[in-house]
């Protein structure tokens, strides 16, 4: 089965492509990923000290998660000011040599907007809090009054994504709607201001060089909140359809039609991706030419190390890609879920209402007492490396999380008082949160902070670290940072056209497809070795380029995928 998106119709296929259609995009978590000023938190110019690393590594993009001025009530998704750089991180001054350094390696620049919520920090929430009931400043957010006789009990019942009301009580008696933290007030997005000065903030970014966005909660936007307002659980029993009346409703694409509008005024455009957690057959609607142009699909970050979840993953997405004439964008890793090393390496990964894996909260299958000894690391890493090479072999963009080319697990037992994320402070602990993927990374195998910066690190790091070190693995040949960028060179030779054509293997635990240019990419997901030549039957001439294990004869060992050339 040969599947096609739209690309070559529309003649965007080959080198005129547009960069972003098939990217690597490396994620940056700046206050975890380098520390220049030895203050405990990563900074701009730490990361534009590692300018040379990521020129070596091969990513044709970097994705900064938010810099801006923040009281990291949400790891800095509470943003104060929208069009600055925090000042614990560096200066504007700092930012434009940092897009300077990236540049002139080749590598692009995306950063996240934040549109649904701001910070209580933000000027415009503090001068909403100061003009009172009524005033003009409060349309800007979404306050309402309490119910009961003195409107003690908030307008409804719903909860926060942190766990917890959505709805905070002021001084003066009203309550302002927090889909996320206390902290993060959502803004109303039928107010003309909020809608202008969005438009400001992408115009500002762009100017600076800037070359994309990553859209934070994309499908949250915009709300229907005419009176009476549901419960919670009509709420929950709404379809998502496009008229609910707070998820990924259909207005909210007026929103990206008038950001395509100043995207496109750039040459080149402006690229946006969204983080839209929607029905898949609307997926298109924020992937479409006419919006955001691209939007992420967290399937194979949800799926099992399993041949058949893998398939049909590749298969939905790459049909998504062709209804919106985007290209699929795909996943292991990011700031939000446990490290796929990790999850790999688990007995069982967990799993949430509907069957999904718990990725998001499953860290309970890590921890016992506050060790790891359920976590096969071997294990873990060997399926992490396997998996990597499949998916940087797909068409599409793949975007990876810093700490992942080292091989990093999770940090699982951090201790309560050094833990950050608002979701485990809101649920007392029974959530363990996302601090243990956002531990600041390993430079060296020495040092108070393995070359993070000179003192202490806001994250505690593991003493294991050291054998994960970037320096350590500098020169291995068999190391995952090795293997990364080789992968990451390679890939543009593989990466010409955008399909993908399955060919049978006789086996249920070994995939195998070929990309146009004869490319192709096979993967046991099986713990067995199995014979190489029977599972590559019937295929072109061919050499292997790149393998995740070691490649010894015929046999294809077990959890290892590798890479074939066609033979000159």
């Amino acid at each position: 089965m040969t599947i096609t998106d739209l690309a070559p119709a529309l003649g965007l296929a080959g080198e005129n492509a547009p960069w972003w259609r098939q990217a690597a995009v490396y994620q940056i978590y700046p206050r975890s990923f380098a520390d220049a000023n030895a203050d405990g938190l990563g900074d701009i110019a730490g990361i534009t000290s590692r300018a040379d690393y990521l020129g070596a590594l091969g990513i044709d993009a970097v994705w900064l998660s938010p810099f801006y001025p923040s009281e990291l009530a949400d790891g800095g998704y509470d943003v104060a000011d929208y069009r600055d750089v925090d000042p614990k991180l560096g200066t504007l001054a700092d930012f434009d040599d940092l897009v300077a350094a990236l540049h002139a390696r080749g590598i692009k620049v995306v950063v996240d907007i934040v549109p649904n919520h701001s910070s209580d920090q933000h000027e415009w929430f503090r001068e909403a809090i100061d003009a009172g009931r009524g005033s003009a400043a409060r349309d800007r957010y979404i306050f309402r009054e309490g119910t009961g006789p003195d409107g003690a009990t908030p307008p409804t019942d719903w909860v926060s994504a942190f766990g917890g009301p959505a709805w905070e009580r002021v001084a003066d008696g009203q309550w302002y709607l927090h889909s996320f933290a206390i902290e993060q007030p959502d803004l109303n997005w039928a107010h003309p201001e909020v809608r202008a000065d969005f438009v400001r903030t992408l115009r500002f970014w762009s100017d600076r060089g800037v070359d994309g966005f990553r859209i934070d909660v994309a499908h949250m936007l915009t709300k229907d909140l005419s009176e009476p307002l549901p419960s919670q659980a009509q709420l929950d029993a709404m379809p998502q359809d496009g008229l609910h009346p707070l998820l990924d409703r259909d207005d909210v694409h007026e929103v990206y039609a008038e950001w395509r509008q100043v995207f496109d005024s750039y040459d080149p455009p402006r690229t946006a991706v969204a983080e839209a957690w929607v029905d898949k057959a609307r997926v298109p609607l924020y992937a479409s030419q006419q919006g955001l142009g691209q939007a992420f699909n967290f399937d194979l970050l949800e799926a099992d190390f399993e041949a058949e979840q893998f398939r049909v993953v590749v298969t939905d997405n790459l049909a998504l890609a062709a209804e919106s004439g985007s290209s699929s964008t795909w996943v292991l890793s990011n700031h939000d879920v446990v490290r796929h090393a990790t999850r790999y390496g688990l007995p069982h990964p967990g799993r949430a209402p509907g069957g999904r894996p718990s990725v998001k909260h499953g860290l309970e299958w890590v921890l016992t007492g506050g060790v790891e000894p359920q976590l096969d690391r071997e294990t873990g890493e060997r399926r992490a490396r396997a998996a990597t090479l499949f998916m940087l072999g797909l068409p599409g963009s793949s975007y990876l999380y810093q700490g992942e080319e080292l091989g990093l697990h999770e940090v699982a037992d951090l201790h309560a008082d050094d833990r950050q994320d608002p979701t485990f402070f809101r649920s007392a602990g029974a959530d363990f949160g996302r601090d243990g993927c956002r531990v600041p990374l390993p430079w060296t195998p020495d040092g108070a902070t393995f070359g993070f910066g000179a003192d202490g690190a806001h994250l505690p790091q593991p003493a294991w670290f050291a054998d994960y070190a970037a320096s350590t693995q500098e020169g291995t040949e068999d190391s995952t940072l090795s293997l990364y960028r080789r992968a990451l060179g390679l890939r543009h030779a593989l990466q010409t056209g955008e399909q993908l054509e399955w060919i049978d293997t006789d086996s249920a635990d070994v995939l195998r497809y070929r990309r146009p240019n004869g490319w192709e990419v096979v993967t046991n997901f099986g713990q067995a070795p199995v014979d190489l030549d029977a599972v590559t039957a019937g295929g072109m001439a061919r050499e292997i380029a790149l393998s995740s294990e070691p490649i010894e004869g015929a046999t294809l060992p077990g959890e290892t995928t590798v890479w074939f050339a066609p033979q000159r």
